[in-house]
């Protein structure tokens, strides 16, 4: 089946929404974070250790996995899922944030994307055919259509055009999209454009999509124009649709983008942020290589119920991270995907109560206040 979204309560002051994504792996409340498998693995975890952190929905990267092992591969395996023994819901982006990062703007056609690849240098052609092609045959519960992401900033005039030609590009992947077991999201563009963003969110709800993406965010802009950039599209997106801003790990972005009615996030910030020695805590970010939790015997965050807390110290961390053991990133990207997992859980509980204003103020107050 197609996915299924179902609204269950809207807050009371603010765009916040609580609700269920029904899937084919199972029903998930929302808001929710999904942490990012790009290359069909979320670093150094298994999948039980997502489910003991109660994930839902996790990525994996088109782009990637179209050069590594390849959608032939998987497909043969059995799809995503059973290549990589994760029996709940993934979902897959369209590649676009990778090869743009990769293309320059003279390769950039109506046609696709001409690139180079990022692993041996080969000359690489992405059409919003082929994107979807590879992605129903990895077989997702949930597909990205096509689009250009542009960089930050750009003018208006070159962002318009972008914006037509991403519409033309998700009327081609739509068409060509055969998966009916698979779901497929349209992305809203626009960048700071307030009629951008509106034209590209009225114009791709148009295209009857079964759920909506916001992508071109967080990629060089103020916090306060992101916050602008999703109001102007989630203004536009209907109510019986779910909504992905695609890219956002940041604790008070999640919030933020709650508030303006976002329903799924996703990020590589937990787990590259826990390689380098660095965990999310109530009272702000704590970096464990630092010489005072040399002798720390406390957990990385007291009250938090994830493996990592419930069984290690800061202390025994600190010391792995700073032989280079593996086992110190693995711990804290555990603690940190739960850290997010947790927050979503927190603000549906305050969508319930119609206190989402006041879980933020307390929220930003306590993250803000510690000098870690």
């Amino acid at each position: 089946m197609k996915i299924k979204y179902e609204l269950k309560k809207s807050e009371k002051n603010t765009k916040g929404r609580y609700g269920i994504l029904k899937t084919n792996h199972g029903d998930f409340e929302t808001p929710m974070f999904m942490p990012v498998g790009t290359l069909a693995n979320v670093k150094t975890l298994m999948p039980e250790e997502l489910k003991a952190d109660h994930c839902g929905v996790i990525l994996a990267n088109t782009y990637h996995l179209w050069l590594r092992p390849g959608a032939d591969t998987i497909k043969k395996a059995g799809g995503l899922h059973k290549f990589m023994n994760y029996d709940g819901p993934i979902l897959t982006d369209c590649g676009g944030f990778q090869v743009f990062s990769l293309a320059k703007p003279k390769d950039i056609t109506e046609e696709g994307v001409r690139f180079k690849s990022h692993i041996d240098g080969a000359e690489l052609f992405l059409t919003p055919e082929i994107s979807i092609e590879v992605q129903n045959k990895l077989d997702s519960d949930i597909a990205m259509n096509f689009d250009e992401c542009p960089p930050y900033p750009v003018s208006y005039e070159y962002m318009k055009n972008s914006v037509e030609r991403t519409l033309r590009w998700h009327e081609r992947g739509k068409k060509v999209h055969q998966n009916e077991n698979q779901s497929l999201f349209g992305i809203v563009q626009g960048g700071e454009f307030e009629d951008l963003r509106k034209f590209s969110a009225l114009e791709t709800v148009k295209m009857d999509f079964d759920g909506y993406s916001i992508g071109g965010t967080s990629v060089g802009e103020t916090k306060d124009t992101m916050y602008k950039m999703i109001t102007y599209a989630t203004n536009y997106l209907p109510q019986d649709k779910p909504r992905y801003l695609m890219g956002v790990g940041d604790p008070i972005d999640i919030i933020e983008g709650v508030i303006r009615g976002i329903d799924m996030f996703d990020c590589v910030h937990p787990t590259r942020l826990a390689r380098h020695g660095n965990a999310f805590t109530r009272t702000g970010k704590i970096n464990l290589k630092n010489a005072k939790y040399k002798e720390d015997f406390t957990p990385v965050e007291v009250g938090c119920d994830c493996y990592t807390c419930t069984h290690f110290t800061k202390a025994y961390i600190n010391h792995l991270i700073k032989c280079n053991e593996t086992n110190g990133g693995r711990l804290l990207s555990i603690h940190n995907i739960r850290f997010l997992v947790k927050l979503t859980e927190d603000l549906r509980e305050a969508i319930k109560n119609d206190k989402l204003l006041e879980y933020k103020e307390e929220f930003i107050k306590k993250y803000k206040s510690s000098k870690n």
